[in-house]
This record gives C-alpha cells, structure tokens and sequence, in this order.
C-alpha cells in the first residue's frame, strides 16, 4: 500500500510540473502571437514627372513616352521609437510658382510642403523622429535628409562609402550635399532589425545604387508588407525585370529583383512601389495611417 502511495505521489508531481510548463509554453505561444503596434503614416514628398521614360530600361522600349510618379515618404511609428524611410524632394521646392525642370530635361519635379508642417500634421515634431533610413540617396530620396541632423541615421555601409567618397563630393555635390548633415550614423551590411522583433526590417537590395534597400513591415492587423524603395519604379518594370539605365549594377539589381520577389513570395507580403501612383493612392494618407 505504501509504495502504491508514494507511486501516485511521483506520478502527481510529474503531472503538476507537466501542467505548468504546458501553461507557460501557452503563455509564451500568445506573448510572441502579439505583434506590436506599428503604425505607417504615408506623406507626399513631391510629384516627378518623367520626361524620358526611356532612362528606365536598357533599351528602347520606352522612348518617347512619359509618365508621373508619386514621391512618397513615412514614418513608422513603433513602441520603441519612430523611423522615417526615405525624405522626397528637395523642400527649396516648396513655395516656388512653377515646377522645376532638370537642365537636361529629364524630369520636371515639385513639391508643396516641408515635412515639418506635415509632421505636425500627426502631431510631431523634427526631434520625434528617432531614426531616419533612406532607400538610397538620389535627390528624390533625400530632399529633407538633413533636417533630421539630430536622429540616427540607418545605412548600408556600401551607400555610405559611395556617397561620401571623394569622387561623388567632387562630381555630384548636390547628392552629398543633402545628407552631409547626418552625421549620426549607424552603419551595417545587409538586413538590419530596426527594433528587434521582426516588426520592422531594413533589407538590403543593391544594385540601383550600391546600398540601396528596402523596408519590410509586419503589420498587426494589414499583415505583411514591403516598401520597394528604387528596386521598381512603375508596375511594368516590375512585371518584366526591367532595370534603368542609370542604375549603379545591372547584375546585382537582377539578383536584387530575384531575392525581393521570392522574400515576397514567403512571407506573403503585399508589395507597394514608392513611384507609382496607384500604389501610392492605396495607402491612408497622414494623420490617417495603416495597422
């Protein structure tokens, strides 16, 4: 009787002791099944009009054709700081009566508002933004960069190298010109984790210039999603793998292109391209925002 007793007893611990840790496994199951509460906010950084569309393939397929692009700009707000990806035109646009037309007549660009006043717009200010992250830094991407000379800015270190090097200080002033203000910096080779819970990551996809990348989002309730950077400019070029004629590597956009589709494919990502219009319009416009 004795041992039958002491018997139950080792089977009644083994099972209180199974219990719990079934309890906590259940616990810990739903902790990481809460996604944080990430919020996008999309802005207008400005309006490019193509004049060239042929710039944006490696032959003929587009000359004499145009079209409009969006110029957008975000700010993701998470519960660990606030990040703007990307930073539109140059804001020496705002307030001028005409659009601008590049000498060369590429591109006629403008914009109508500086991203202090549309920050307010959501109820921040300049110094709220934590982190500042661009795609790349073509002057579409890079319009407002220095204003945010007090956050930490989040860049491949390939993208910095190229765009603080001499040659480009001497021959493309302009594009150094916008981001020498940075000077806070947190420099990293390939994918980075913004806040490190998945929610929020940085990819790297180079080839349209050597650092160039993209963001993916882990949305709580829209799910999913990346934001394209320069990786595709319009919904053609993405279908056919089209890349510009001014991109830094053809090769390297290639692979890039291949990695972003099947990264897309995994995590079932809805894809939205920064340039074309319609993807633009799809997302809620500042103070509205996507969960």
């Amino acid at each position: 009787m004795k041992k039958i007793l002491v018997s139950l007893l080792i089977i009644g611990t083994f099972s209180c002791k199974q219990a719990k840790k079934d309890a906590d496994k259940t616990e810990e199951n739903i902790v990481e099944a809460v996604k944080p509460e990430v919020k996008l906010y999309t802005f207008s950084g400005g309006n490019v009009r193509a004049n060239m569309l042929e710039l944006f393939s490696q032959d003929t397929t587009y000359t004499g054709q145009s079209k409009e692009f969006a110029d957008a700009f975000y700010v993701i707000s998470h519960p660990k700081g606030n990040l703007m990806w990307d930073a539109g035109l140059p804001e020496g646009l705002v307030g001028l009566p005409e659009p601008f037309t590049s000498p060369d007549g590429a591109f006629t660009v403008s914009r109508k508002d500086s991203v202090a006043n549309q920050l307010a717009s959501i109820g921040m200010k300049v110094d709220d933004i934590d982190f500042i992250a661009l795609s790349h830094t073509h002057f579409d991407h890079t319009g407002h960069a220095n204003v945010f000379a007090g956050s930490t800015w989040l860049v491949q270190q390939a993208e910095y190298d190229f765009i603080t090097s001499e040659e480009t200080q001497k021959n493309n002033a302009d594009n150094y010109n916008a981001i020498k203000a940075l000077q806070n910096t947190k420099k990293f080779t390939g994918d980075f984790d913004v806040f490190g819970d998945g929610s929020v990551v940085i990819k790297s996809m180079p080839g349209h210039t050597p650092g160039h990348q993209v963001l993916y989002l882990d949305m709580p309730e829209h799910g999913p999603l990346l934001l394209s950077g320069d990786l595709y400019h319009f919904y053609e070029n993405r279908e056919h793998q089209r890349v510009p004629s001014f991109n830094f590597d053809v090769d390297q956009t290639k692979a890039s292109m291949a990695a972003f589709e099947a990264f897309a494919e995994e995590k079932g990502a809805k894809v939205y391209l920064q340039h074309a219009k319609g993807d633009f319009e799809k997302l809620p416009k500042a103070p509205n925002f996507l969960k």
